[in-house]
């Protein structure tokens, strides 16, 4: 796994893209069968390429009146994008020419869109703080039926864990939140969910006690007060965290990218200093629903396990990072180019390589292949591949070079 990694190098015919007419690249998508690439532009467009042969499928020119935040596929054909006009859109691969319908309910610039398969439920999530559902079951040339689902203060990204049992959502005041035993039928109002866990355990790092292990401050209510907490939890249970990151103890920070391990074990987040002066790529390991672990104390729901400080190239920009289809590797925008990064230096699997205390991520290859900052990054889901975007508007490919 190594080697093949390590080969990865800039395919000879990756995508040159002119930059006056779709500007920053903000993010990359492939469908579910790896035919297709979707590009997220700041400009308005939504442009189309077959990663195999680079070739230009399609650009969707005014695809949305402001910039083009994200893409979603719910399935093969049909893929969701966001902007920051207010609005989702949903298209048709085999009916381009126009939009299947456009989405309102958002009061601000939408940023990130999820689904759950198991209700065919569109869930998005803007600046507003609004978490928002969308019932695709039935949509109509005008829309589909919606409702707010929850409601948070300086919202960043949200997340569907792969079973859809958990939500997480980062903000740029250096909160995580989790809803447990998710149900997206709800409507959470104030005050209308449960609070779960309160204490403070210290950053667990190398040196410390196995006893210390934690990812930062909880906010919760106690069992006692709340009986149900001895038995199972109930639906939608909120768990508020502050990970603690290496170097900023003693500062804040925004959590300003957040991604899953496709196999729901950990979540991975990129976070800022609130001075913006240092950047941390994070590895927090699920406590429940992970592999078996030696006991906690205090239990907790998530546990640092992995980092490494990144460039801080780009102040002010958000860079969107990845994992591999497998969950042993990171991509994760590094200055002018990518670094692709491992849990160990055999590329092993999370489980096979979980660290007593804290590790550092291993860096399995640097690639530098940009003239701008690079922004996002994404691994196709069914070829040896993934792509770079950058704040110029190029789009660069790689593959494995023998």
């Amino acid at each position: 796994m190594t080697r093949l990694y390590s080969s990865m190098s800039p395919a000879t015919d990756s995508v040159n893209l002119s930059t006056q007419t779709h500007g920053a690249v903000f993010n990359l998508e492939y469908s579910p069968d790896g035919s297709v690439l979707t590009v997220a532009c700041e400009q308005t467009e939504v442009l189309l390429f077959d990663p195999i042969s680079s070739r230009h499928i399609k650009t969707l020119v005014e695809a949305h009146e402001d910039c083009v935040n994200n893409i979603r596929f719910l399935d093969n054909r049909l893929f969701a994008t966001c902007s920051d006009d207010t609005t989702i859109a949903l298209w048709d691969l085999r009916k381009l020419n126009s939009k299947v319908c456009t989405l309102h309910g958002h009061a601000s610039w939408v940023k990130n869109i999820e689904y759950d398969t198991h209700t065919r439920l569109l869930v998005t999530s803007g600046f507003d703080g609004n978490v928002i559902t969308w019932d695709t079951n039935r949509f109509t040339e005008d829309g589909c039926p919606h409702k707010k689902f929850f409601h948070t203060r300086y919202l960043m990204r949200m997340r569907l864990t792969p079973d859809c049992s958990k939500m997480l959502i980062s903000t740029s005041s250096g909160y995580l939140l989790i809803l447990h035993d998710l149900d997206l039928t709800q409507s959470l109002e104030v005050c209308s969910y449960r609070i779960l866990r309160a204490r403070r355990a210290p950053l667990c790092t190398e040196g410390s006690s196995a006893g210390s292990r934690s990812a930062g401050s909880r906010h919760t209510i106690d069992s006692k007060t709340h009986p149900h907490r001895e038995g199972l939890s109930p639906r939608n249970s909120l768990e508020v965290l502050t990970p603690e990151i290496p170097g900023e103890r003693d500062r804040g920070n925004c959590i300003t990218s957040l991604q899953l391990h496709p196999k729901g074990w950990a979540t991975l987040l990129r976070c800022s200093s609130n001075m913006d002066d240092q950047e941390w790529t994070c590895v927090y390991e699920f406590q429940e629903g992970a592999p078996p672990r030696p006991p906690v104390s205090p239990r907790c729901s998530l546990r640092l396990t992995h980092y490494i400080e990144e460039a801080n190239v780009g102040r002010g920009y958000i860079k969107e990072l990845c994992f591999s289809p497998d969950g042993r590797l990171i991509c994760s925008p590094y200055g002018y180019g990518v670094r692709l990064l491992a849990f160990d230096e055999h590329c092993a699997e999370l489980v096979d390589c979980m660290p007593v205390r804290t590790a550092l991520l291993r860096e399995i290859r640097s690639i530098y292949s940009h003239s701008d900052v690079v922004l996002t990054s994404k691994f196709s889901p069914t070829h040896c591949q993934f792509a770079s975007g950058c704040l110029s508007g190029r789009v660069a490919l790689y593959q494995p070079h023998f």
